[in-house]
């Protein structure tokens, strides 16, 4: 299967009220450990994983997984040692990277997309890169069966939601919230109004993420949307008990959700 087929697969399939999709930043706290966190996560019942490249100026990111790129960076990260975590757990499940516009541009779109293809990628989520200038990307990932995954905000209009909806490939990422990620002790009330905005705009999944961090609050996001995503939540774990901890977390907020 492509890995736009192989995506769709993963929402359709689970056994959840929605998938869970763990993130997690590559080479932290180190190489090894990272691969070993992915399988962790994968064993423990995630059913797609988002896996971050490590960049040193990631805007879309807060304090946690700021500071995992970081020492990322300074324990030997580089984009091709992120295409090889993909590699480590691509056969098992859909992963979805999580890469700064600047990665990708430095190795030329056409490039990149076919080494994450060649690495068993199932899709790119690109959070700085407007969608108005996100056409030859997109096109980049049809040829190579790949979803270029887009995002929407609750700050987003409503034709803007629907010009995304419109182009979007395999989910569409809903950030329940303005600013960056990061935990939060309460959902922001008008989740459910975005959520359904965006439903409205487009016959794929809806993803939500940002803010989600205790299994009760992605209990509550599975009952809106189709996907839940935990970044900082997982990050922190990796940093504080590598992959045994991110088993830990991930079979949690599985088990919340199932």
């Amino acid at each position: 299967m492509s890995g736009r087929e192989r995506i769709a697969a993963a929402f359709a399939g689970h056994a959840k009220s929605a998938a869970l999709m763990p993130y997690l930043m590559s080479g932290f706290p180190d190489h090894e450990t990272s691969i070993a966190a992915a399988q962790a996560a994968a064993d423990a019942g995630a059913d797609l994983i988002e896996l971050g490249v490590a960049f040193s100026d990631p805007l879309a990111d807060g304090p946690v997984i700021h500071a995992a790129a970081t020492a990322a960076l300074q324990a030997g990260a580089t984009p091709h040692r992120a295409l090889a975590v993909c590699e480590s757990v691509a056969d098992r499940l859909p992963v979805v990277m999580m890469v700064y516009a600047n990665v990708v541009m430095a190795a030329g779109a056409e490039r990149y997309v076919q080494r994450a293809a060649a690495a068993g990628a199932a899709g790119l989520i690109v959070p700085d890169l407007p969608h108005d200038e996100a056409a030859p990307l997109r096109e980049a990932c049809d040829a190579e069966g790949l979803a270029l995954v887009p995002l929407v905000a609750p700050t987003s209009r409503a034709d803007r939601i629907r010009e995304v909806g419109a182009d979007a490939r395999g989910f569409v990422y809903t950030v329940s919230l303005t600013g960056t990620t990061g935990e939060r002790a309460e959902l922001p009330p008008g989740l459910s109004d975005t959520v359904e905005s965006v439903r409205a705009a487009s016959e794929l999944p809806v993803a939500v993420g940002f803010g989600i961090a205790r299994p009760e609050q992605a209990r509550q996001v599975g009952e809106l949307a189709d996907g839940v995503i935990v970044g900082s939540r997982v990050v922190r774990a990796a940093g504080e008990g590598g992959a045994r901890a991110v088993g830990e977390v991930v079979s949690e907020l599985a088990a919340t959700l199932s």
